[in-house]
């Protein structure tokens, strides 16, 4: 068993549809290995039952390969960590058994980790192509079931001040690609075709919410659906003679969205160390904005590397790290929820 001063992390994490497991020094990342799960794309979404067959076929191959390639050998592991929720419920179920069996074989204290927390912690892992912000800092923490505003005053203490009463930000995303004809996930391809687009072709409503600093994409889906449905009438190619102005504007609206939100939960806490995680934080037009915020309004961005937005493991064994540090350990009692609150 290593000291204090030399802790390894073994993370994983299985919310969704890919298998992740990492391998941390520290606060360091020896290795972060994600099996992708690619039967989903013919299903235009993610088929629960499909996920959690794949992670299991997944699970004991991705551990393998991330001791190899940590070049360590389990026993000199201290800890396990796992994603213990929010996320797909016989997802976690196939991490949360696989990390107590392991904890319990090794005789190594077991750590469960909040998914969203993870994300946001993923700005401390020690990576020269990020920096960490201090607290208190705000986080823009987006993705594919998320969409919130979150004060974050210490490792362990974080306080959401907005979040979305209905879709999530990247929902909005793969639902406008969807009715565009777009295949699945669609998110990704509306950034790309959104580069070569004018942002100011067509304008969309922004939904209105009775929290100020609380989000509403629903609204936006179905006006970008009927915005479609009228065009096709009048001209049946529109979609595909307009498909880089028309992502440009989706995205534009959303990204603007944000922006809006954001601004006004700067002025209200006067914090402007600002975060973006989860995701959706890969969108380009986000970091652009995000970045020029800071001449604009005197901003300080914090913006992840890339490999550490998506779902990864890495972010688990970050949180995973800190938890050692203060014992917060969890008996094997501990079981997996599919949504759980800060």
């Amino acid at each position: 068993m290593g000291s204090n001063n030399s802790t390894y992390i073994l993370a994983i994490e299985s919310s969704c549809d890919d298998t992740g497991v990492a391998i941390l020094h520290n606060d360091k990342v020896l290795c972060n290995v994600v099996a992708n799960q690619e039967i989903h794309s013919q299903y235009g979404g993610v088929v629960p039952e499909l996920a959690s067959r794949a992670h299991q076929q997944n699970i004991v191959p991705v551990v393998h390969q991330a001791l190899k390639q940590a070049n360590i050998d389990k026993t000199q592991l201290n800890a396990i960590a796992f994603t213990k929720g929010p996320g797909l419920m016989g997802s976690l179920l196939v991490g949360s058994s696989f990390a107590k069996s392991m904890s319990l074989a090794l005789e190594i204290p077991l750590i469960g980790v909040n998914h969203m927390q993870a994300h946001i912690l993923a700005h401390f892992i020690n990576d020269k192509n990020q920096k960490k912000p201090p607290f208190p800092f705000l986080c823009l923490t987006i993705s594919g079931g998320h969409t919130q505003i979150v004060k974050i005053k210490d490792h362990f203490t974080m306080e959401v001040i907005g979040e979305t009463i209905d879709d999530a930000v990247g929902e909005a995303f793969d639902k406008s690609a969807k009715i565009l004809g777009l295949p699945y996930p669609g998110g990704p391809l509306i950034d790309k075709y959104a580069q070569l687009g004018n942002p100011n072709a067509y304008s969309f409503t922004k939904p209105k919410t009775k929290n100020p600093l609380d989000f509403s994409f629903s609204g936006l889906k179905t006006a970008i659906l009927y915005f479609i449905q009228k065009n096709i009438k009048e001209n049946p190619h529109f979609v595909e003679e307009n498909l880089n102005d028309i992502c440009a504007s989706i995205q534009y609206t959303i990204t603007s969205i944000l922006m809006e939100k954001l601004k006004k939960a700067v002025k209200q806490t006067q914090i402007k160390h600002i975060a973006i995680a989860g995701g959706v934080s890969a969108n380009s037009e986000i970091r652009k904005v995000l970045k020029e915020a800071e001449n604009k309004y005197g901003w300080t961005s914090y913006i992840p590397k890339f490999e550490y937005t998506m779902d990864n493991a890495a972010m688990i064994g970050i949180v995973g790290y800190y938890k050692f540090l203060d014992k917060q350990f969890d008996d094997l009692g501990i079981t997996a929820s599919a949504r759980i609150k800060f």
